[in-house]
């Protein structure tokens, strides 16, 4: 390690300590000479950074020819994650934490720290994702072009956990505008696509959704095939393009299943069934939902979507007692969870199995000033939207009824 490669080193245990380049040269040398050692313009003598590592509390090891082991261990974290191996991705994480005290002295920090927080986003920490990301924004103006390109990447993928995806859809737009450098293609496509979908965009997602799955293809990535599959089979779905969306919901059936694809076949039944109730084959979706409903074995939000969905199946099919048992539960659940959504959901269905007359003025006043303050599809929104519009046709309040038609449009 050359006097030269400690420029990077310094910089980044003053930036880390608050201190100004004025309080780590006092007495050592110059601000400017200081400044061009941080910047690797400068390669200060021995005893000049012995002096300066001293004052930020640094004691150097012996690290030759570390940086390329880390170097490696670090292309190989990255690939373990872009391939979703989770153990290895583990694994390897383990080994650049014995190296912990070692890899600042290397020319690998800020990539380190980055990989770092998209190992917490990951492994889904979102308060460690959250500190690190804290951590690194004091760091921003040390970053290379590349390792800029990388945080504002893993800081979309952030804000999509966050359910930001305006936000994550700009500056994965501005990235793409940059043509960025450092950034896995293939991924790349994926959470573009991904952004795309959830800002209701599914002309666009299915466009950088087919680009991804040939990036991924081509690369023999196959968890991320299946992950690409079930987005496309979802924007396909939402686009009625229901060939499509069988053909890819099909082969993500057949290929979870054989690969044992546990956490993610309660999703792609899920999806199945929507693609069903959508095509009104009811007794499919049905079906699907309850195989969704049987490998969720712990009852979280996620349960709760496809329980109500079920309700709302059964409902639509005139099963009304099945339907009343799953908002019952629906309507429990909700309140345990605290989802103000589903709890008014459920307390709507149930209104309207018993017959309530109060229930579609429910409906109007609560439900649906909720349903599109949170921008729901269109679709979600349509199905109440018609109940509305026969409501008040059947009432002769065909003003309201056309009002609500016009709607769905």
């Amino acid at each position: 390690m050359s006097l030269l490669d400690f420029g990077p080193l310094i910089k980044y245990y003053r930036t880390q300590r608050g201190m100004t380049q004025k309080e780590l040269a006092d007495g050592i040398c110059s601000i400017p000479h200081l400044s061009k050692i941080e910047h690797n313009s400068k390669e200060g003598n021995k005893e000049t950074i012995a002096l300066l590592l001293e004052r930020l509390g640094i004691e150097i090891e012996d690290v030759a020819g570390k940086d390329e082991e880390i170097k490696a261990l670090l292309d190989e974290f990255d690939n373990q994650m872009t391939f979703q191996i989770k153990s290895e991705a583990e694994r390897v994480y383990s080994m650049l934490l014995e190296l912990g005290s070692l890899i600042p002295f290397s020319s690998h920090i800020y990539t380190y720290e980055l990989y770092k927080y998209r190992y917490m986003l990951f492994k889904g920490n979102d308060g460690e994702a959250e500190a690190q990301h804290e951590l690194l924004r004091k760091h921003l103006k040390n970053f290379s072009r590349q390792e800029r390109n990388l945080f504002d990447y893993f800081t979309s993928i952030h804000l999509m956990r966050q359910a930001k995806y305006h936000e994550a859809d700009a500056i994965l737009e501005k990235l793409d505008a940059e043509q960025a450098g450092g950034i896995n293609i293939g991924e790349f496509l994926y959470h573009r696509a991904f952004a795309k979908g959830y800002t209701l965009q599914a002309g666009y997602a299915i466009h950088f959704g087919k680009k991804a799955l040939q990036n991924f293809m081509e690369h023999h990535n196959f968890r991320r095939i299946l992950h690409t599959l079930m987005l496309l089979g979802i924007n396909y779905t939402h686009s009625n393009i229901y060939e499509e969306a069988s053909s890819c919901f099909e082969h993500l059936i057949r290929n979870a299943e054989l690969l044992n694809e546990k956490e993610l076949l309660p999703y792609v039944y899920h999806n199945m069934g929507l693609l069903q109730k959508k095509m009104q084959n009811t007794e499919l979706a049905i079906h699907y939902f309850e195989k969704s409903l049987s490998l969720q074995l712990e009852k979280e939000f996620n349960y709760l979507v496809t329980l109500n969905t079920l309700g709302e199946t059964r409902f639509m099919a005139g099963d009304t007692s099945g339907a009343k048992k799953c908002f019952a539960e629906v309507s429990q659940l909700a309140d345990r969870l605290e989802s103000k959504k589903y709890l008014l959901l459920s307390t709507f269905y149930l209104m309207l199995e018993a017959e309530d007359p109060a229930s579609f003025e429910y409906l109007e006043s609560k439900v649906i000033p909720l349903l599109e303050e949170g921008k729901e599809h269109k679709d979600d929104l349509a199905h109440f939207y018609k109940l509305l519009a026969a409501y008040f046709t059947r009432e002769g309040k065909f003003e309201q009824a056309v009002h609500y038609l016009n709607k769905m449009t």
